[in-house]
């Protein structure tokens, strides 16, 4: 079985990582310059590296559809360049899985594939997926809805050790994003963790530099940059989170409900 994941972003990466142990195949598709700040758990870093290994799975930057098919016939996850999937026609997977995370929907439709499931806020099911799964940390993270939408972006992010909005780091000016610091890097509040052009930004908290934006991505001001986990815990950078977790296994759910490849 093939499945076309749209984005490869953390949650993306998650979603992939659940449906490669259970025996699908994936192909994932982002922009040419991902955004992405968790890298060393992203498989869209395969854009930028040539390939990338999360948790023992290995993802390869592929440049065709045949070429595509040929990684995930390896047992490796196909990352392609494809933000208007265009490749879809070639490719013909079973299921479409939009993990982009935009929190609305970028074009998404269900006649994209045979199943087609979304991640997140801004989609409603059955009117342009099969099924939505839930990404709102708390008691209803993870769940499938084949009636509805999932719960809207509230703009907070989810609590960590006491701190949300805390932990998020956003850029106070536009500009091209550089930093002397890396993934995995302790650093204390007041700390200056990066730059926009020549605009410092500076974390509210002291933790783990747990996601960190490329140098050179250009960034408009308020956009996303790093990430600081106040448990301090370095490993962390290495695993997949709980959240991304629990959306795969949603995901995989959804996939078994409205298909019959895990039914002998």
């Amino acid at each position: 079985m093939l499945v076309y994941v749209r984005g490869a972003g953390d949650i993306a990466t998650g979603v992939a990582a659940r449906l490669v142990r259970s025996g699908v195949s994936v192909v994932m598709a982002d922009i040419a310059v991902p955004t992405c700040i968790r890298r060393t758990i992203c498989f869209c870093e395969a854009i930028r590296l040539g390939e990338l290994e999360v948790e023992g799975i290995r993802a390869r930057l592929a440049q065709t559809p045949a070429e595509a098919l040929a990684i995930t016939e390896a047992g490796d996850v196909a990352v392609v360049v494809d933000p208007q999937a265009k490749m879809l026609d070639e490719l013909k997977p079973a299921a479409v899985v939009d993990a982009i995370l935009a929190k609305r929907n970028l074009g998404t439709t269900r006649d994209m594939a045979p199943v087609v499931i979304a991640v997140g806020p801004g989609f409603t099911a059955p009117v342009d997926c099969d099924a939505v799964v839930e990404t709102m940390r708390g008691h209803f993270l993870g769940r499938v809805i084949t009636q509805g939408s999932p719960q809207p972006n509230t703009g907070v992010p989810g609590v960590i050790a006491g701190y949300g909005k805390e932990r998020v780091i956003h850029s106070p000016a536009a500009g091209v994003f550089r930093s002397d610091h890396a993934i995995g890097d302790i650093v204390s509040a007041g700390d200056v963790i990066g730059y926009a052009g020549d605009t410092p930004m500076v974390t509210q908290i002291d933790g783990c530099l747990r996601g960190l934006l490329a140098d050179g991505v250009r960034v408009a001001e308020g956009f996303k940059c790093a990430d600081v986990d106040p448990r301090g815990d370095t490993s962390y950078i290495n695993y997949i989170s709980d959240k991304a977790t629990s959306v795969g296994g949603g995901v995989l759910e959804a996939l078994a409900m409205l298909t019959d490849v895990f039914r002998g």
